[in-house]
C-alpha cells in the first residue's frame, strides 16, 4: 500500500478540480459551540491538502496555518490561496507538524484523520493546542444509497477500485474518536453536494486514490461505467453528489 504521504501526489490536479468542499456552516457550528472569535482563535489544519478545508475559515476571517506533507498538494493550496494573507502553510505531518508549542487554538484535521498515526497525532495535536484549545475532525461524507445514481458509483467502486475497502474513512469508528478525544466528542451532520459534468465526475473518481489510473487493471471499465451512469442520470448536463459533512469536536483530555 503507497504510503499515505504520498498516495494523491500523482492526482493533484483532479483533486483541485473535483473534490467537494466543506460548507460554511462548518465554521458557523465551530463558533457557535466553541465561543471562536476570528480576532483570537488561531485555525491550524493538518492535512490541508490542496488548501478546500482552509477556505470556509478564511471566509469567516480566521487565519489559518496549513500543515501538509505532501509537496504538490502543499503548492496547490499556495496556489490557490496565494492572495489570501492570513494563510500561511508548512511541510509537516500530524504526527509532526514543525510548529511550536501553543501555536493553535483550534486544529481542524478534514478528510485526513483515518491516514494519521492516531496515538501520535492525539500527542502532538496536545502539543500543538493552547491551553483551552479544541479540535474538530471532519470528513464529506458521500451519500451510498437512496438513488440509482449514488448506489451506482458506490457499486462501481467496490467493483473496480484497488484498494477502497481497506482504505475507507467510515471504518474510524467511536472508539477511535474517544480515544482521540479522551472522551466521547460532540458530533454534528452538515448538508453538502456537489454538481459535476460528465469531466468533472471522471476527475472526481480519479482524484480518490483507490481509483486505478489509465493503464492499469480496471481502469477501462469504471470509466466506461461512470459514463453509463452519467448518460443514464444527468440532468442539464450535470449530476448531482450529495455529502453528509460530519464533524466530531471537542477539547483532547490530558489523559
Amino acid at each position: 500500500m503507497t504510503s499515505p504521504t504520498e498516495r494523491f501526489g500523482d492526482r493533484v490536479a483532479d483533486y483541485v478540480r473535483t473534490r467537494p468542499g466543506y460548507p460554511d456552516a462548518l465554521v458557523t457550528l465551530l463558533v457557535r459551540e466553541l465561543g471562536l472569535s476570528p480576532a483570537t482563535t488561531r485555525v491550524v489544519d493538518v492535512g490541508s491538502g490542496t488548501g478546500l478545508s482552509a477556505l470556509p475559515f478564511l471566509r469567516a476571517g480566521f487565519a489559518v496555518t496549513g500543515v501538509e506533507p505532501n509537496a504538490g498538494m502543499r503548492a496547490a493550496a499556495e496556489d490557490l490561496l496565494r492572495d489570501e494573507p492570513r494563510f500561511s502553510s508548512v511541510a509537516g505531518t500530524a504526527e509532526q507538524t514543525t510548529l511550536p508549542d501553543a501555536a493553535a487554538d483550534l486544529l481542524v484535521a478534514a478528510q485526513a484523520f483515518h491516514w494519521f498515526d492516531r496515538a501520535a497525532a492525539r500527542a502532538e495535536a496536545r502539543r500543538v493546542l493552547a491551553p483551552g484549545g479544541h479540535a474538530a475532525l471532519v470528513w464529506n461524507d458521500r451519500r451510498l444509497v437512496g438513488d440509482a445514481f449514488h448506489e451506482g458509483y458506490e457499486a462501481a467502486l467496490l467493483r473496480w477500485g484497488t484498494d477502497y475497502q481497506a482504505v475507507r474513512h467510515d471504518q474510524v469508528g467511536d472508539a477511535a474518536l474517544a480515544a482521540f478525544f479522551g472522551d466521547a466528542p460532540r458530533s454534528a451532520i452538515l448538508e453538502n453536494h456537489q454538481d459535476l459534468g460528465r469531466e468533472g465526475l471522471v476527475g472526481r473518481a480519479l482524484s480518490s486514490s483507490y481509483v486505478p489510473k489509465a493503464g492499469q487493471p480496471g481502469h477501462e471499465p469504471l470509466m466506461n461505467e461512470l459514463d453509463r451512469l452519467f448518460s443514464a442520470h444527468a440532468r442539464e448536463g450535470r449530476v448531482r453528489i450529495v455529502y453528509d459533512t460530519r464533524v466530531w469536536f471537542g477539547r483532547l483530555s490530558a489523559g
